[in-house]
């Protein structure tokens, strides 16, 4: 198998795929993946290299000295391209679990928490009120956590209609409850215990954020082609308000010193983007479910 095809095999389907995830920080996370591969080296371990890495892009941002700023700007690019390869390097082994994707979905969540408060506390420009600079950066942190959940909810529903996998929002949250039930009954593995129930927390917001009139269960009765092709572009245009086009703009906006462009691009632009979308998102999927029960 050629470097290129095995690369592909490393991905999801390219239309969920972020851009600049698929043109740089994959290729660079297949590298990793290719070096690390016959290591004993797990997903999961990648995972918690990735949080460790964003946390310490968090605290430098917090020092906000001149040169440790800049240092982490690229420990927050290092962070996602680790994000990256714990997926890739599943994928290639399919050694992937249950618990691995949802560490791995708490990934950015952790991270950003980390580098939002870093810059607060080690960022503010000067003259800017603290009231002022906490209330534009908890809009910043808001509008990200919003862009993350809404991208999250249809990439997953558009993989798993398009390949007939069962509806991700019922199948998860039934089996992690159980799970959360089983183990809240036993008294045991405390720690587990809390991912899953802040897991089921985020599912549920989710579904309420997405407003779901139907669920991907239904939408599965749709042909998985006539599903794709009504929602190829549109999911494209979804991966714009993913993770890796965020830290490219704020690793830009933070070596520049223009964190305002940041902020104007993330609060403003991204969410009249995601206004859009998701008008566009609901006619279509109301085009959809009419289809069904014609």
């Amino acid at each position: 198998m050629s470097l290129y095809a095995e690369f592909k095999r490393s991905l999801k389907l390219v239309e969920v795929e972020e851009l600049f995830d698929l043109f740089l920080f994959r290729p660079l996370a297949f590298l990793l993946v290719k070096a690390s591969y016959r290591t004993r080296i797990t997903p999961n371990q990648i995972t918690f290299y990735s949080i460790s890495v964003g946390v310490g892009a968090g605290v430098c941002f917090g020092i906000g000295a001149p040169g440790v700023i800049e240092a982490g700007a690229a420990l927050y690019i290092l962070s996602i391209i680790l994000d990256c390869a714990d997926g890739q390097l599943a994928r290639l082994k399919k050694n992937g679990t249950r618990m691995g994707r949802l560490l791995d979905g708490m990934v950015d969540y952790i991270t950003e928490a980390s580098v939002y408060v870093g810059m607060a506390v080690g960022l503010r420009p000067e003259g800017w009120r603290d009231d002022r600079w906490w209330i534009l950066m908890a809009a910043a942190a808001a509008s990200t956590i919003f862009h993350a959940m809404l991208l999250d909810y249809y990439r997953n529903r558009f993989l798993n209609v398009v390949n007939g996998f069962p509806a991700y929002e019922t199948e998860d949250y039934h089996s992690f409850k159980i799970e959360r039930d089983a183990l809240r009954a036993s008294g045991e593995h405390p720690i587990r215990r809390r991912f899953i129930a802040f897991y089921l927390f985020y599912l549920e917001l989710q579904r309420r954020l997405t407003m779901r009139r139907q669920t991907t269960h239904t939408l599965r009765q749709i042909d998985p082609q006539e599903f794709r092709r009504a929602n190829r572009i549109l999911i494209r245009f979804w991966t714009l308000l993913g993770t890796s086009t965020q830290i490219v703009l704020l690793t830009a906006s933070i070596l520049f010193r223009r964190l305002d462009i940041f902020f104007w691009l993330l609060i403003v632009v991204l969410n009249v983007l995601t206004a859009v979308l998701f008008f566009i998102q609901t006619r279509i999927d109301i085009r959809l479910e009419g289809s069904v029960i014609e």
